[in-house]
Order: structure tokens, then C-alpha cells, then sequence
């Protein structure tokens, strides 16, 4: 590839939007670099200017998704407070999911640098969200293991629904809502016995 066309401004972001263009268009498209550089117009070698691995570039790929996931939770509850409100969290969480495969998969599955500022950073906000929506909804003497508790119920639903082990159909979106919804508020009341 000739020099001019390496020249987007900001190379790194062009690369990261071209992955999770891919990654719309086709949640199992190859995210190698090479097919990223492709993706973006550039050389092969482009990519290792600004991401020494395929990892750092899988992390700030998962940091887009984190944001992401982060802006749509927070849009549909700013300051989740009640029981109710956290299954409306649930439910945000696992539409996410199955809108966006690909990426979930990226931010969840893939092999990233656990380093990456940018990942940090955006995993710490999610944190510090669900953290405080525990903390305002939810007795507990722990809220560290009780928030990762509901976050496991949560991503679990997640999972169970994108390898299709919970039915659901896809033009159906109100049942999926109903599902995880109830799910999450009868988790929520069980007690034990």
C-alpha cells in the first residue's frame, strides 16, 4: 500500500471503528490485524505503529463496548434505586448482548491487556454504576460479592441467550424483556427457607 494512504488522522481509532463495524456487519468476523488493517484501507503493518498486539487492539475494542454498554444502561436507568429498577438494568444489559454479539464477545471472551488504561478505565465506570445501584437498592453487609452476584445472574442470562440456550425469538423482543425481568425480580426476593 502506497505511504498517503496510511494518513487517517487518527489511526488507532479508524482501526478500532473498522473492528466493530466488522463486528456489526458479522459478530464472527475475523478480527485478526491483518483483516482489521484491510478492513481500514491500510498496510498490514499500520496497525503495529499504535497496537504492539492483537490484545492492546481487542482492548480498546472492549473499551468501545464497555462505553457503550455503560451509555445504554444509564440512559434507561440513570440511578437505578429499586428492585425493579435493576431488573430494567438486566434487562438493558442482556438487550445489549444480543444487539451487539460481536462485540459482547470481544468485551467478555477475548483475550485482552488487562493494562489497557482505556479498558480500565471504561470497566471501572460499569463498576462504579452497578456498584451504587446495589448499594442504593439492596441491603447487604457485602456489597462487593452481592453486586458481582447479581452481575453473574446478569451476564450468565446473557450468555444462556446469545448461545441459544434460552429460547427466544428475535422478533419477539418484549418476551425476551419479560424474561429476564422476571427472572432477575424473582432472583432478587428468593430468601432462604
Amino acid at each position: 500500500m502506497s505511504e498517503p494512504s496510511y494518513h487517517h488522522g487518527d489511526l488507532p481509532a479508524a482501526l478500532v471503528r473498522s473492528a466493530v463495524d466488522l463486528l456489526q456487519d458479522d459478530p464472527d468476523a475475523d478480527l485478526s490485524l491483518r483483516a482489521i488493517a484491510r478492513a481500514t484501507g491500510v498496510s498490514p503493518a499500520a496497525p503495529y505503529r499504535h497496537f504492539p498486539n492483537r490484545a492492546s487492539l481487542m482492548s480498546a475494542i472492549a473499551a468501545v463496548g464497555y462505553r457503550e454498554l455503560l451509555n445504554d444502561l444509564v440512559a434507561r436507568q440513570p440511578e437505578p434505586s429499586t428492585a425493579v429498577d435493576l431488573a430494567d438494568v438486566a434487562v438493558g444489559y442482556v438487550q445489549f448482548a444480543v444487539r451487539r454479539p460481536g462485540l459482547f464477545r470481544v468485551m467478555f471472551v477475548e483475550g485482552c491487556d488487562r493494562a489497557s488504561p482505556e479498558r480500565v478505565d471504561a470497566v471501572a465506570a460499569i463498576h462504579d454504576y452497578l456498584g451504587a445501584a446495589v448499594e442504593r437498592t439492596l441491603a447487604t453487609d457485602d456489597l462487593a460479592t452481592t453486586a458481582t452476584g447479581l452481575w453473574a445472574l446478569v451476564h450468565g442470562l446473557a450468555f444462556l441467550y446469545l448461545d441459544g440456550k434460552l429460547a427466544w425469538e428475535p422478533e419477539d423482543p418484549e418476551g425476551l424483556e419479560e424474561q429476564v425481568r422476571t427472572i432477575t425480580l424473582t432472583t432478587l426476593a428468593a430468601r432462604p427457607r
